[in-house]
């Protein structure tokens, strides 16, 4: 063991002395390795970071893995009880310790702006929302234990709304009007946050706490334009739980919603309890696949055109050290220590190379420049440099480094000493 081990240091300190000896070739025929390498890597990370801004904008639509949504309707025109749907969900996430829980009501309300009084599409959440759909603002910040203990109303609104008020500075606390008509003043909100919008949005929307927008509506009922199913079923609630109970969870909450509105007489009437997940991971297949594959591919592909054309060169530069290899043969130097020899030149200089493409590739992926223009704002939660991406860089380096070393190697094995003297 001792033996092999010194055989081996003493052949890399021999390659890398033959390195130093021929280093401008060395340089050239690495420039090539080293591209590959940290292009390579920086594919492999850069996908890391594509897949991530897939999987937050699926999380904000439909929730993180798992996401549970429960909602109840009637089809035979009974009236749901909105305020046992929220005393039995309130029971629900004490009862299963559930952190992560949200009422979701969609409505309209009438705000006055300098252009007329326009119905906002509002979302009524709890403070829960924020996190469970990653929510994210341009500015100020999301609903806080004050906004839902204040006596006014908090509104997140979106870029739209603001610009539409003059983009006001938060700090100054700006205020609107909810469902001012006819000359009547309405209820005082206060904006305490800024959410952007897609390409796709046009009108103002905003979002309020779900406490706060029951209450006001309990206040002034003209104020809030209803969900045209009306009532306690148009009231969505979600959780996000561990994926690894969610299944267990939705039987059991199903089963909680269905007895807590059934009738006295023990039937069901008509009433319906629907418990689901919609987020990206549901189906149990990879929704990334095709992504991770391409990215894949194009790595690889990368990686083999640097490798040919290190081969390429390597058999050039064994071919020009004929007479060394001859003359090394003549003193006793045996085709295994030749071939070990001339291999491990080309793998401790692909060693070498793949370093510096591994460092150079996380100057370029971390670089702040490179996660704005890749992100595109849709990631808030930037992976850190994969420690994967660099091993494969490496261990790729290593494996150019052989395949291109056995060609030229087994070329200088078949070197016979008359023949390289003659040379």
């Amino acid at each position: 063991m001792r033996r092999a081990f010194t055989s081996l240091v003493g052949a890399v300190i021999e390659a890398w002395q033959e390195l130093r000896v021929h280093r401008t070739r060395v340089l050239l025929s690495l420039i090539g390795v080293a591209v590959a390498v940290c292009s390579l890597t920086t594919v492999v990370a850069l996908g890391g970071i594509v897949q991530q801004a897939n999987q937050e904008l699926s999380e904000r639509q439909s929730g993180r893995p798992a996401s549970l949504f429960v909602s109840a309707y009637s089809n035979q025109g009974t009236a749901i009880d909105s305020a046992t749907m929220d005393a039995t969900w309130a029971e629900t996430l004490a009862r299963y310790d559930i952190t992560y829980g949200s009422r979701v009501m969609q409505t309209a309300q009438a705000v006055p702006f300098t252009t007329g009084v326009v119905d906002v599409q509002t979302q009524a959440v709890d403070q829960p929302y924020g996190e469970m759909h990653r929510v994210r603002l341009t500015e100020g910040q999301w609903f806080t234990d004050e906004d839902a203990a204040g006596l006014a109303p908090s509104l997140i609104v979106n870029q739209i709304f603001w610009e539409r008020l003059g983009s006001p500075e938060l700090r100054t606390h700006p205020t609107v009007e909810l469902g001012a008509q006819g000359g009547r003043p309405g209820t005082t909100a206060v904006i305490v946050g800024v959410y952007p919008v897609g390409s796709y949005e046009t009108e103002p929307a905003m979002f309020m706490l779900a406490d706060q927008l029951s209450a006001m509506t309990a206040a002034r009922p003209s104020a809030v334009v209803q969900d045209p199913y009306g009532g306690g079923g148009s009231t969505r609630y979600e959780m996000w739980v561990p994926p690894a109970i969610s299944d267990q969870l939705m039987e059991v909450v199903k089963r909680d919603f269905s007895s807590a509105l059934a009738t006295p007489g023990g039937g069901t009437g008509g009433i319906q309890v629907d418990v689901y997940r919609q987020d990206y991971a549901q189906y149990g297949d990879d929704p990334f696949l095709v992504t991770k594959l391409v990215v894949g591919g194009i790595a690889v592909l990368v990686l083999l055109l640097g490798a040919l054309g290190l081969v390429n060169i390597a058999l050039v530069t064994v071919k020009q050290r004929v007479r060394e290899i001859g003359i090394r043969r003549s003193f006793g130097a045996t085709a295994g220590r030749v071939f070990f020899a001339v291999m491990m030149e080309s793998v401790v200089a692909t060693i070498a190379a793949g370093a510096v493409g591994v460092i150079a590739a996380v100057l370029l992926v971390q670089n702040p420049w490179t996660k704005d223009l890749i992100g595109q704002g849709l990631v808030s939660d930037f992976p850190p440099f994969p420690a994967e991406a660099a091993l494969l860089g490496l261990v790729a380096a290593t494996a150019v480094g052989a395949l291109a070393g056995l060609l030229p190697a087994l070329v200088a094995v078949r070197v016979k000493v008359i023949d390289a003297i003659r040379y």
